[in-house]
């Protein structure tokens, strides 16, 4: 059985040629499952009952099922998803007063294990396909409801994109289409803990969407400390990954940091990092630390984040405090679990 979400539009012409249908069929079959997101053959009425008999035969539409979905205070939603494995994810839903953003997964766990994530807790099991990923959006939007349309995805939930390049391309393929999600390239952004590798990829072949960093520190000592992959890729390679990429101050590259009290948050982490990016085209998130029981570190104060972000915006880098949205339901940054026992932790 085909999942048919995992074929891009060129995979999914062949695949339906395949089956002795008319090249036209393409387009219906992938307006019915993107556009109009059915969730059976069956309900594609345009098409005859022969030719729906035979593709439920041959391909399944739907690869998740989802378990729970929890709704926080802020409106912020967290779905807990099955994989066929009886594996499980999760996916974030944040909505804002023009658009609406999907934290999208990418991997059963995460294989980075960054010290202040909950989700590095669990560990790594596999890989998502890109149906396993784009089904996040499909399930999500039919949720939500059609008015209140998903416009921005951003690739920032468990796991590391560049770990899983070639579904992650391919699910940024399907989003992308015109006769598939049709989602703005300018709409999705892919967040890399620093694999060098994978960002000289995507300047080649994915450069059309967002890149962000997560740095999270200025120095290799700390950063080791708390971003293990820091022995492999060092701040010196990632840095000049991104003075190799096409960035411009359109498509600015943006920097992810998590404030770490006594640890990354001081002034002279904010000097140096100003000089770190100097010359790049940037833009940086600092994202205060959400803390859970037996947390090793604690978040930086108001004020002293604050402080950092001055001494970036003095030097005319622009620094944007993150809201930490989903709090109450463990859906904010760093948050994701596989584990449902252990969202309450």
């Amino acid at each position: 059985m085909v999942k048919i979400k995992d074929l891009n539009f060129k995979e999914l012409q062949e695949f339906v040629q395949n089956l002795g249908f008319e090249n036209y069929r393409t387009k219906q079959i992938a307006q019915w499952i993107y556009k109009k997101r059915v969730k059976s053959f069956d309900e594609m009425t345009n098409i005859s009952k022969a030719a729906r008999k035979v593709l439920s035969e041959n391909a399944k539409i739907d690869v998740l099922k989802v378990v729970k979905v929890e709704k926080s205070v802020d409106g912020t939603k967290k779905y807990l998803f099955e994989l066929e494995d009886g594996n499980r994810i999760e996916s974030v839903f944040i909505p804002e007063k023009d658009w609406n953003t999907l934290c999208v997964s990418t991997q059963v766990g995460c294989p980075i294990g960054c010290k202040f994530c909950l989700t590095a807790k669990d560990g790594f099991t596999r890989n998502l396909s890109a149906a396993e990923i784009v089904d996040q959006y499909i399930h999500v939007q039919r949720d939500v409801g059609e008015d209140r349309r998903i416009s921005n995805v951003v690739f920032m939930g468990m796991g590391e994109p560049f770990l899983n390049f070639e579904n992650v391309k391919k699910a940024v393929e399907i989003m992308t289409n015109k006769d598939m999600l049709d989602l703005s390239t300018r709409k999705i952004t892919i967040s890399t803990v620093g694999v060098v590798p994978g960002i000289d990829r995507m300047a080649k072949e994915m450069n059309k969407v967002k890149l962000a960093i997560s740095l999270h520190a200025t120095t290799d000592e700390v950063r080791e400390k708390i971003v293990p992959l820091n022995r492999k890729y060092p701040i010196s390679e990632i840095m000049a990954a991104l003075r190799r990429y096409p960035a411009d101050n359109i498509r600015r590259i943006m920097i992810e940091y998590v404030m770490l009290e006594g640890v990354n948050d001081s002034v002279e982490d904010a000097k140096r990092l100003v000089k770190l990016v100097k010359g790049i085209p940037v833009k940086v998130n600092l994202i205060p630390f959400n803390s859970y029981p037996g947390a090793p570190f604690k978040p930086s104060s108001k004020e002293q984040i604050e402080k950092f972000q001055k001494v970036l915006w003095d030097y005319n880098i622009a620094a944007f405090i993150r809201d930490s949205r989903g709090q109450d339901i463990s859906a904010a940054c760093g948050m994701l679990r596989t584990k449902e026992k252990c969202n309450r932790c």
